[in-house]
């Protein structure tokens, strides 16, 4: 089964990761997308990190409707910082009869090289590469490796960063976030401005 392995913080997620995970399985024809919660990205401010329960609870949340996606939470039990070598190890020998694929954003494509072990990335599975905003052009290499997929799809310009300023600030996240998200939030008390 082609499984697409979307790492994020998700603090929270949003509509932004949906329809790029919704887009991926049809353009990069993946059968699942695994959402992998991070508890600590060794590139992210973990200040203003919500606790990694908290994040999985409202990505189980957010993605309860679509059978295609799945909360993974295999990095809770995994060294910290995560590192995404550690966990495709971890994830193959737990899952040897999956195909496993990276789904990353160009953003991330550009600073690939800076990630551990990243050669070794590259020869265990395939990237599946989406647009976002970024002022530095994607490497020529990487534009043309075998196991990098780059897909045109619509630039969203929806980022977790925003969306935790709006909730500090008391303004409306309503269609930002699914609406479970927003309750969880509000029901959490997460993001406020004390905890800033």
């Amino acid at each position: 089964m082609k499984t697409g392995l979307y790492f994020g913080s998700f603090n929270p997620i949003h509509i932004g990761h949906l329809i790029v995970a919704n887009s991926m399985l049809e353009t990069a024809l993946l059968d699942e997308i695994w959402f992998v919660v991070s508890p600590q990205n060794p590139f992210k401010n973990t200040a203003v990190l919500a606790n990694e329960e908290d994040r999985k609870l409202m990505t189980e949340a957010a993605i309860k409707d679509n059978p295609k996606f799945k909360v993974c939470a295999i990095e809770f039990d995994l060294p910290k910082p995560s590192y995404t070598i550690h966990t495709l190890k971890a994830l193959k020998k737990e899952f040897p009869e999956r195909l496993f694929s990276i789904v990353m954003g160009a953003d991330n494509l550009i600073n690939f090289h800076q990630w551990k072990a990243y050669r070794d990335i590259i020869e265990m599975v395939n990237i599946q590469v989406y647009a976002r905003s970024t002022n530095a052009p994607i490497p020529a290499e990487w534009k043309t490796h075998e196991m990098i997929h780059i897909h045109a799809l619509p630039l969203i310009n929806v980022s977790s960063t925003l969306i935790r300023k709006k909730v500090a600030n008391e303004e409306s996240i309503k269609y930002w976030v699914p609406k479970s998200v927003e309750k969880y939030i509000q029901k959490n008390k997460l993001y406020r401005q004390d905890q800033l």
